[in-house]
């Protein structure tokens, strides 16, 4: 017996329905059979998305905010139309087989881990959450709409599925990233997010002051284009560093580094993530040092 179905039957032995006993562990097997390729707190589809599947995905991307230790993936048609319920479990049925369907499921790791899956089909008949633990369904939430579901996933997921207490201090980071680099890939300066466990919003969560936790976000994803291979960012950097002339080398990578910040502080502008003119003297001061100090400290660790 696999340690799947070892798990199922022994919820069952426990007393469990052995309807939720088997559905949770038939979406824990999905979640194990693509965990390789995903990344915690980022919502990942699970296959290649065709043309009709990308408005669900970046609707649910706009509408799910997420804990950084959560594991989320999205389920298209493709995937989704061979995960169902058992049919014994109509109040789990939130969809007709004909219909496509677009699944998420999310997980909170831990001793217990807790599940939450949810229909956001267009066509679902009945669009809403399910909630599981340790082979129960704890509660489920259904809407009338695809709309009102999406509306409502941050503050179920927050409330089911997020670590209760105060977070560590890389929690808080990578949250914060997380969220500003799904607002620059949606183009969005309005997604829900935590103020207080952004430091973007809250830069006492690291000792820090507004200013400072702008460029920590824009030196660290920049650092992290440079350095991932798949990056054009990466591939130019090579280029730049096979130079013979260092001297040449270093002014065209705090070139880049400048052309870098440059494009992610207008981000910044355009998406008014932080309205500059609000900023004060000292603040604007601060502003210009640290875009210095960020391209010099980018290049020495180029180098």
């Amino acid at each position: 017996m696999d340690p799947i179905s070892s798990k199922a039957a022994q919820w069952i032995d426990n007393g469990k329905d052995p309807r939720s006993a088997h559905w949770q562990a038939g979406l824990e097997a999905m979640l194990e059979l693509f965990s390789a390729h995903v990344k915690p707190g980022v919502l990942t589809p699970v296959a290649p998305l065709d043309e009709a599947d990308f408005p669900v995905f970046k609707a649910a991307l706009e509408a799910i905010d997420l804990a950084p230790q959560l594991i989320a993936v999205f389920l298209p048609p493709a995937i989704a139309r061979s995960i169902t319920p058992p049919e014994t479990a109509q109040e789990l049925n939130r969809i007709n087989q004909d219909q496509p369907s677009y699944k998420v499921i999310i997980a909170r790791p831990g001793k217990e881990l807790r599940i939450l899956c949810g229909e956001i089909s267009p066509q679902a008949t009945k669009p809403g959450v399910d909630i599981f633990q340790s082979g129960a369904l704890l509660g489920n939430y259904d809407f009338s709409s695809q709309e009102t579901c999406l509306a409502e996933l941050s503050k179920i997921i927050r409330t089911h599925a997020w670590e209760k207490g105060t977070w560590t201090r890389k929690n808080n980071e990578t949250y914060t990233l997380n969220w500003f680099e799904r607002s620059l890939d949606l183009g969005r300066g309005d997604l829900s997010v935590d103020k207080n466990h952004s430091f973007f919003h809250s830069p006492t969560l690291i000792k820090s002051n507004r200013v400072d936790a702008l460029f920590f976000i824009i030196s660290t994803l920049l650092e992290q284009r440079f350095k991932d291979p798949e990056d054009r960012l990466s591939q130019r950097v090579a280029a730049i560093k096979a130079l013979e002339d260092t001297t040449l080398s270093r002014e065209k990578l705090a070139d880049l580094v400048s052309s870098g910040i440059l494009e992610l502080l207008n981000n910044v502008k355009e998406l008014e993530l932080m309205k500059f003119n609000e900023l004060s003297n000292a603040e604007r001061e601060k502003f210009k040092n640290e875009t210095a100090r960020s391209v010099q400290i980018i290049v020495d660790a180029l180098l």
